[in-house]
């Protein structure tokens, strides 16, 4: 399949309370601004940076399968960008196999720059991890609501 050539893809994830609620998220940007694609994944109860490395990974299988072949990609994890680099090592057994797969996915772009951008440049991630929060919660209170 051959989408677009370039796509710049924003990732986020968030836990509430760390560890809590976790979502990741990512928005695939085209060249012009406008979103492409939206990915997430509710997680249930996780950790922050759990869920920052799903965020990636729910963009960068969004990516693979629109038939991206130069990807931008840009996180406000300072840790998942020094992990993705090699400059630090993943240590935690819960984060390696989000790594392996990462780099697995990663080796199918033709190109692909991985960087690290403030949080207020992360806002349209950020805003759908949050998106996908409130809905879960939304949904666990109508449940609670609904039991007698």
């Amino acid at each position: 399949m051959q989408g677009p050539r370039h796509v710049t893809l924003f990732a986020d994830g968030g836990a509430r309370n760390n560890p809590g609620p976790a979502a990741g998220a990512a928005v695939l940007v085209d060249d012009g601004g406008a979103v492409i694609e939206e990915a997430f994944r509710y997680l249930g109860h996780a950790t922050n940076n759990v869920a920052e490395w799903n965020g990636l990974l729910a963009g960068l299988e969004a990516a693979a399968r629109l038939g991206v072949q130069e990807l931008t990609v840009r996180l406000d994890s300072e840790l998942v960008v020094k992990q993705l680099s090699g400059e630090y090592r993943v240590k935690n057994a819960a984060l390696q196999p989000l790594h392996r797969r990462a780099l697995e996915l990663l080796r199918g772009f033709r190109s692909v720059d991985i960087g690290h951008v403030p949080r207020k440049l992360n806002k349209l991630a950020d805003a759908l991890v949050n998106r996908v929060l409130d809905a879960h919660q939304r949904s666990e209170n109508e449940r609670a609501d609904a039991t007698p």
